[in-house]
């Protein structure tokens, strides 16, 4: 394996969450951690305190590391935040929008129809979350933007604890929606229908039941890497 960056490896961890393999309450062991990637444990605790940061991971005194465990309120509340901080990006990202911009947007979500019709689970992940933070960025929003890597991030712990189907789409065609609306200038149906397509996300998580038991941490942080 060639070497990895801490950045690397803390957004091949997220990628492990997001999809499934690493569960909500597995732990992350050091030494494993630092076998699977080649780097030292100085090297993953760095990692690990970036996941940390992040909401991603919790660690207990004389115990260690563990992908975070949110709670169905925990859950809920993220998404109350998120339709608050993604309303407001769609008002600032109005009034600072061009063409090149409604073009990336589009070529953005080609990818995602690309990707869900080869049923890329890794590409359709980042690129879901990734249509988010685009237009937290093209709003040209610093704090904006800083709180949504922190909202994609926990979203995707939530939906590794609580998705109903392996699968996971956030919906080119919604996108695809909210990118028309922005075209025409209508700034209200563009936040209706960004709050559509969140109450759709919630609505197809299982905010209660049991889950899944976790894999190993080795098989779930190097199957299909």
């Amino acid at each position: 394996m060639d070497a990895l960056t801490a950045e690397q490896i803390a957004e091949r961890i997220w990628l492990s969450i997001a999809e499934r393999r690493l569960r909500p309450g597995m732990r992350l062991k050091e030494a494993e951690l630092a076998e699977v990637f080649g780097i030292s444990r100085a090297r993953v605790r760095q990692v690990l305190a970036m996941l940390e940061r992040e909401g991603l991971v919790t660690s207990e005194v004389n115990k260690g590391a563990f992908v975070a465990e949110p709670n169905v309120e925990e859950a809920r509340d993220i998404f109350h935040i998120r339709r608050s901080v993604e309303q407001r990006v769609i008002e600032r990202l109005m009034d600072r929008l061009d063409e090149s911009k409604l073009d990336a947007m589009v070529a953005h979500v080609e990818q995602e129809r690309v990707a869900n019709a080869e049923n890329d689970q890794r590409a359709i992940i980042k690129l879901s979350g990734g249509f988010h933070m685009m237009l937290a960025e093209m709003a040209q929003a610093d704090f904006l933007c800083g709180l949504m890597r922190d909202l994609i991030g926990r979203s995707s712990l939530i939906t590794a604890a609580f998705r109903d189907s392996d699968k996971y789409n956030c919906g080119p065609d919604e996108h695809e929606e909210i990118i028309t609306h922005l075209r025409s200038g209508d700034v209200k149906a563009a936040k209706k229908a960004m709050a559509h397509h969140l109450d759709h996300v919630e609505k197809e998580l299982r905010l209660s039941g049991e889950r899944e038991a976790a894999k190993s941490l080795k098989d779930a942080l190097l199957g299909g890497a």
